[in-house]
């Protein structure tokens, strides 16, 4: 490090009273400006923006005030993923407050499909003589359903974060950060915290016409359990607003989650320590993603909503019924794919699109995410059925997959999404030339080194720098996911004390510095390795996270190794 890198980590560190490490992160991040590097440090709800910088809120708000003084009829519908279920629960939850007649509907994924259509509008809307539908996760691109709507006399309120078409839809107000003509630089929310916004704006609305005086004023801090699931699980980044509603939201399921996702906690054997993203992102967020993949998504909103222990112990043992179906219709998607590939190998080019018929069209976005780390590079499954193809994307960090798709717009019937997730509709005459189109636009922006595993070094520490003040300092910096990993450390010259394999690739090892400046080796653990030669008996280098490891009361140091060198 450089005298000038030197001072302005120094500096930082002083200003802020954290460790030099801690600032060299901060700065990676960006984060040199000191109240913005304080601010992020400190992630409170009392730093979030007001809602009304984003367009329409003024209208969708006072559409649904008078909807409460008229007796209105409201319709909410959802979409079945975690985020949309989550967005849906931040709804109900509010509406549960108000003297409101609303119900919602969550569509089946595998025989209706994403988004409100035309069936769900005369389905599901007009039969219950709805007033007004309010869409959460998705509508940004339901013209001819809204269509249908106006039509019927209903009011449409969109609430989504997807990419949004021009022109958009033509409902009373569409709430979405991307839309282009959106001032709010809210771009990063998830569909749930669109949603979020929206009732932290009916409640100030509501707030000002005295509305609250006879009742009491929901506390919106217990909904952020829900924003921060819909937050984690929707894969976006961890910053600004996203940051302090996750923050939050891991302290509500630490302090008094609801009865819903305690049961849910239980099932997934994440208790006995505090809750952190990767809870949320690999326990939670798949067990309820499973009913959705499945068509059982009623399951998963009903827990999210309930307030019964018993029903939410029933129903979270039921989601995880579900999840482990789910895990064997992937791995037999899994295998299929390893077959096809090994038989193919040409068929793996800068991207991977494949298709079959036999495949659960349900599971595919999930394996289409593990393939993403095997081969790091975009990946399209497509699940054919009665020559329609229905199709997930998925790409590595830093490749605009919307874009991609958007320029294979002319092979595909309809398709939506977002830089890293993406779902399309695409006829199995079509599949060959979308292949083609979408593997030339991979070439054309992108290069084979972009899509290396490549390992983001934040500091070089020495045994001394280790300490629990630096662990401690750390911790601040959660919590960590996509727009804020989690930092990683590089630490030479350690002798591995003891090496004991855990599972089929997994080591747990006992490292010691070479120098010998710590009272007692340190706890390690190497997550799928494999010490064909045997474990080393010291490392050159290991690039490696600081974590402590709690249980029950207690707390250790451990090294989570991402990688090493031996000597």
């Amino acid at each position: 490090m450089c005298t000038q890198e030197t001072d302005r980590v120094f500096g930082l560190s002083q200003a802020l009273k954290c460790h030099p490490a801690v600032a060299a992160v901060l700065i990676n991040r960006g984060l040199e400006d000191r109240e913005q590097a304080r601010a992020f440090l400190h992630p409170t709800l009392g730093r979030i923006r007001s809602p009304f910088l984003m367009k329409d809120m003024d209208k969708a708000v006072a559409r649904i005030i008078r909807a409460i003084r008229q007796g209105e009829r409201i319709f909410v519908f959802g979409d079945y993923d975690v985020d949309g279920m989550t967005a849906t629960a931040v709804l109900l939850d509010f509406f549960s407050h108000l003297d409101i007649d609303v119900f919602h509907h969550i569509p089946d994924r595998l025989t209706e499909g994403y988004g409100l259509t035309p069936e769900a509008v005369s389905t599901h809307a007009l039969p219950h003589g709805t007033n007004l539908i309010i869409t959460v996760d998705c509508g940004v691109t339901s013209h001819e359903a809204i269509r249908l709507a106006n039509q019927s006399g209903m009011d449409v309120i969109v609430t989504d974060h997807h990419h949004a078409p021009s022109p958009l839809p033509d409902a009373l107000a569409i709430l979405n950060p991307k839309r282009p003509d959106c001032p709010s630089r809210f771009e990063n929310l998830a569909g749930v915290g669109v949603a979020f916004s929206l009732v932290v704006a009916l409640r100030k609305a509501l707030r000002d016409l005295d509305y609250w005086k006879d009742r009491g004023e929901p506390n919106l801090k217990n909904a952020c359990d829900l924003v921060a699931l819909g937050t984690v699980a929707d894969m976006v980044p961890l910053l600004e607003e996203n940051r302090i509603y996750v923050k939050t939201g891991l302290d509500v399921l630490l302090s008094r989650p609801r009865p819903g996702l305690k049961a849910l906690l239980h099932v997934s054997k994440a208790t006995g320590r505090p809750v952190d993203t990767w809870d949320l992102a690999f326990r939670l967020a798949p067990r309820l993603n499973a009913a959705g993949r499945l068509g059982h998504n009623a399951t998963a909103c009903d827990l999210l909503t309930t307030c019964d222990d018993d029903a939410a112990a029933l129903l979270s043992q039921t989601l995880d019924e579900q999840n482990n179906t789910r895990k064997g219709i992937e791995k037999e998607v899994l295998a299929d794919i390893d077959r096809q590939l090994t038989a193919n190998p040409q068929w793996i080019r800068r991207s991977l699109v494949l298709e079959s018929p036999s495949w659960h069209e349900g599971v595919i976005g999930i394996v289409a995410s593990r393939l993403v780390s095997r081969f790091t590079r975009p990946v399209v499954l497509i699940a054919v059925q009665n020559g329609l193809g229905k199709g997930s994307a998925r790409a590595p960090e830093g490749f605009h997959l919307f874009q991609a798709l958007q320029a294979c717009a002319g092979h595909l019937e309809r398709f939506g999404g977002h830089e890293a997730a993406a779902g399309l509709c695409v006829k199995a005459d079509n599949i060959a030339r979308f292949r083609e189109a979408f593997d030339a636009f991979v070439c054309d922006h992108s290069n084979p080194q972009d899509f290396l595993h490549a390992l983001h070094i934040d500091a070089h520490l020495a045994p001394g720098d280790i300490s629990p003040g630096l662990l401690d300092d750390i911790e601040r910096l959660a919590p960590f996911g996509s727009g804020n990993p989690e930092p990683l450390f590089m630490i030479s010259n350690l002798d591995v004390v003891s090496a004991q394999p855990i599972g089929d690739h997994h080591m747990k090892m006992r490292l010691l510095p070479a120098t010998d400046t710590v009272s007692k080796p340190w706890d390690a653990i190497f997550f799928h390795t494999d010490f064909g030669a045997g474990v080393p008996k010291r490392f050159r280098n290991i690039a490696c996270h600081l974590r402590w490891n709690r249980w029950q009361n207690t707390k250790r140091l451990q090294l989570v190794v991402k990688d090493a060198v031996p000597a």
